[in-house]
């Protein structure tokens, strides 16, 4: 069974496939420099946001889910300028999935971080930081669903 994924996301995937492996951490740090500043409710109060502690880089996460069955997900990922791997990763995540229903978001394998094809780049503690935000982003909608 092929997994699917949100469009953005997939689209994110097949550029980390295209290119040379050499050049998908470069990829990467290019994504790091697209992280958004976090809205103005939370600059500041990174303290009122979640700490995603399975990342060796500090890095902060709000998860806000609209109204419904199957609410549209918008995510705030911060993470330190002086940790571009950590940033690549939650830039990927978020123009990958925030914005999609609870549904399409749950639905992501949660193997995403292996198909940039990152393994021979970044240690299998970077890469399980990374799965980490995923399955930590997948908690909260369920916990908040229920």
């Amino acid at each position: 069974m092929t997994a699917t994924y949100p469009a953005p996301l997939q689209e994110i995937i097949d550029d980390f496939q295209a290119v040379p492996e050499a050049d998908r951490l470069e990829l990467l740090f290019e994504f790091s420099e697209e992280l958004p500043e976090v809205p103005e409710k939370y600059a500041g109060h990174e303290d009122e946001m979640e700490q995603v502690v399975e990342c060796q880089t500090p890095l902060f996460l709000a998860v806000e889910t609209g109204k419904g069955e199957d609410p549209e997900v918008t995510l705030v990922i911060s993470a330190p300028a002086e940790a571009p791997t950590t940033r690549g990763f939650a830039s990927v995540v978020l123009q990958g999935i925030s914005g999609f229903k609870a549904s399409e978001i749950l639905a992501v394998p949660d193997d995403m971080a292996s198909q940039l094809g990152l393994t021979k780049a970044l240690t299998p503690l970077r890469l399980r930081g990374m799965s980490a935000l995923l399955g930590r982003i997948k908690r909260n909608i369920t916990e908040q669903l229920t």
